[in-house]
């Protein structure tokens, strides 16, 4: 099933700056192969919802081996029946 998602990842603990672990989270995100598009406050993303899935799980595992201790994520996830989901298809 294909799917669009808004992904926000929160290190929390890590100090005043996430910056790095944030660029972290988006490389992950990138080397899924899923269609990314990185914004001011999250990634966009489009493919199907089961590897959109095991991207989080992958981004908050590497996060956490790699020291992260805390992570917060948000995840806005869309699909549907009546036709394929796509991130232009929700721009203007």
């Amino acid at each position: 099933m294909k799917a669009t998602a808004e992904i926000q990842v929160v290190p929390i603990g890590v100090g005043v700056s996430v910056r790095k672990e944030v660029k972290r989270a988006h490389e992950i995100l990138r080397d899924t192969g899923l269609d990314v598009q990185l914004h001011a406050y999250g990634t966009n993303v489009e493919g199907e919802l089961a590897d959109i899935l095991d991207a989080v799980r992958r981004v908050h595992e590497t996060l956490h081996a790699e020291g992260v201790v805390r992570i917060s994520t948000a995840l806005k996830l869309g699909t549907r029946t009546d036709k394929e989901p796509s991130l232009g298809g929700k721009l203007f």
